[in-house]
């Protein structure tokens, strides 16, 4: 019997994005720049990353100015946590599947 990949979601297959939902799912928000160091990446890999979870309504961006600097906040949407948790639980079945 096969593995059933309906939950699966190929978005979540860049490790990059795969790494930003992770941290949004542990945290209530997070700024671009702290987002750029935590995973060492560049500021284009970043914001191309950012763009296809917010293209597929994963997270939210919320611009703003701190200390008349700009600043970007990236926030978990519902339908973000839902998704992230189907491709956890599809990536868990599949590894139960290689122990029966």
């Amino acid at each position: 019997m096969g593995v059933d990949f309906s939950l699966y979601d190929k978005v979540f297959e860049n490790r990059i994005r795969l790494q930003i939902m992770s941290v949004l799912m542990a945290n209530d928000s997070y700024d671009f720049t702290s987002l750029k160091e935590m995973l060492e990446v560049t500021d284009g890999n970043l914001a191309s990353n950012l763009k296809t979870l917010e293209k597929e309504g994963y997270i939210s961006v919320e611009k703003s100015f701190v200390d008349r600097k700009p600043n970007t906040q990236y926030r978990r949407t519902e339908k973000g946590v839902k998704a992230f948790e189907n491709h956890l639980t599809a990536l868990e079945n599949l590894i139960k599947q290689q122990y029966k």
